[in-house]
């Protein structure tokens, strides 16, 4: 199980946007420098996250994005999910009658790892973007 670059940038470029956008819409080419995330990706990830409603885009020369939400009320859970990142312990499908990889019974694991990624799941509804936010602001304390 692992998330994919896209989950983490995802993350990191919203907290970014977040430290900033009070302010003025914040650039994604500003996101890029400070992030070191390639501009390009950045634009495919904040595409989906537009669609999903978390950021809204500004036009202009003073442009950029924006959150459409508090902070608080953006959770990690709402990001994985606006680009299509999914975290998974298992290869077989939760509800199905059939076992795992292709076998007739489950394999001897599988409530254990099941088990987990209930646990990350449930981690990931519970944090937000402020949560990130607090975190860094207190470590710099």
């Amino acid at each position: 199980m692992k998330l994919t670059s896209k989950g983490r940038y995802a993350v990191m470029a919203l907290i970014d946007l977040a430290r900033f956008d009070n302010i003025n819409p914040v650039s994604l080419r500003d996101i890029s420098l400070r992030q070191s995330i390639s501009l390009d990706y950045l634009e495919q990830i904040f595409s989906k996250l537009r669609k999903n409603q978390i950021v809204k885009s500004i036009r202009g020369t003073q442009g950029g994005y924006v959150l459409l939400k508090k902070p608080h009320e953006i959770k990690l859970t709402n990001i994985f999910h606006a680009v299509d990142e999914r975290v998974k312990t298992v290869q077989c499908k939760k509800d199905s009658k059939r076992g795992c990889n292709g076998k007739a019974t489950k394999c001897i694991t599988h409530d254990l790892w099941d088990e987990l990624e209930t646990h990350i799941n449930t981690f990931f509804e519970k944090k937000s973007l402020e949560d990130l936010l607090k975190n860094k602001i207190e470590r710099r304390a």
